[in-house]
């Protein structure tokens, strides 16, 4: 095992105190090998210690003051941050009045980054519907929340996972496959008028400098799915390629950005045309992730790009069906403290 010293400390939210979160965070502390950093939960330690016992999960809680660094990691024992609930929690039953209890445990971890006592947050699912009717009906998720917490203007959501989609032609080992979103959680009849020459630009460039900042990708190959069916088929099929999508993607060719399309997105996600991208762009939210959930559902990150910190995040929802019942798969969100740990040591680095 790597010295603890060494490893990034890693803020990692609890999420909606219903959901699967809390315990998904438990199930970390019994294989500490399996940890890629310093692991600091930020979340209520009576919520924890009820949840542990009623799943007969041995835990310690190493309980400390905001942003102390945690000490030497060892097997059953958890580092926490504490936040205080404002009603008890029972697991599959959400209750609106733990709405701002979520918000603060992002915002303790967004503090910890910016004070240089975590290197990155990882985050738990939480339940939109719930922070919305808890007074909050404005919020979109954890995405937007954490682009208007950092003061910038704009973000990118990415999802990542590993994928046998790549290389079945070349016979090579699965590789990453990362579908980022032009824009994110808007109804479907919002996508259209949501998608601008200026938006789509700042997209691509946060897609492209971030590839390079956080993965080490020197010259990042980014394939563009067209919005339309056929990518509008010339026209016939909608325009929003001709009006939109073309120029701008001329415009950043022309200095130097590797960009492929817009590609018919039914076409676009096979061998032939993964396995010469690093990075695809859907236009919408299930126009991408339907397909890289299925490539690799529960094994996947969510990767906020364009904050001044490193955000990831699971691949799923809170699954209130399965809270309190001890199946939860904590699969996705060790995948998203290994992202978000490789993303500090490339920061450390200096990657380009």
């Amino acid at each position: 095992m790597v010295d603890s010293r060494q490893q990034p400390c890693l803020a990692l939210t609890t999420g909606e105190p219903a959901g699967i979160g809390p315990e998904l965070v438990l199930k970390l502390t019994q294989d500490i090998d399996a940890l890629p950093g310093r692991i600091v939960a930020v979340g209520d330690p009576q919520l924890l210690t009820q949840r542990a016992r009623a799943l007969d999960i041995p835990i310690e809680l190493d309980v400390l003051a905001m942003n102390e660094s945690p000490r030497a990691a060892r097997p059953g024992v958890l580092s926490v941050w504490p936040v205080p609930l404002r009603v008890s929690s029972r697991p599959g039953v959400l209750d609106p009045a733990n709405a701002d209890y979520v918000l603060n445990t992002l915002d303790v971890a967004i503090a910890a980054c910016d004070q240089g006592s975590a290197q990155a947050m990882v985050t738990s699912p939480l339940h939109k519907g719930a922070i919305i009717e808890g007074g909050h009906p404005g919020f979109t998720g954890h995405t937007e929340y954490l682009r208007d917490a950092c003061g910038v203007d704009e973000v990118v959501m990415m999802l990542a996972t590993q994928s046998a989609l790549h290389g079945r032609v070349a016979g090579q080992p699965y590789c990453p496959l990362r579908v980022a979103l032009a824009t994110t959680h808007l109804p479907l009849r919002q996508v259209a008028q949501a998608i601008t020459q200026p938006g789509l630009e700042r997209v691509l460039r946060i897609l492209a400098r971030d590839l390079k900042r956080h993965f080490g990708i020197a010259c990042p190959r980014i394939a563009v799915c067209g919005l339309n069916p056929h990518a509008g088929e010339g026209g016939h099929l909608g325009d929003e390629e001709i009006t939109t999508l073309i120029p701008v993607l001329e415009r950043l060719r022309g200095e130097g950005m590797q960009l492929i399309g817009p590609l018919p997105a039914d076409t676009l996600f096979t061998p032939r045309h993964l396995d010469q991208v690093d990075a695809v762009l859907a236009m919408y939210h299930d126009q991408g992730l339907a397909v890289l959930k299925y490539a690799g559902f529960g094994l996947g990150a969510n990767i906020t790009l364009g904050l001044p910190l490193i955000r990831t995040s699971v691949d799923h929802g809170t699954a209130l069906d399965l809270a309190g019942k001890g199946v939860a798969d904590p699969g996705s969100l060790r995948v998203a403290l290994q992202v978000a740990a490789d993303m500090a040591r490339a920061a450390n680095q200096g990657l380009p």
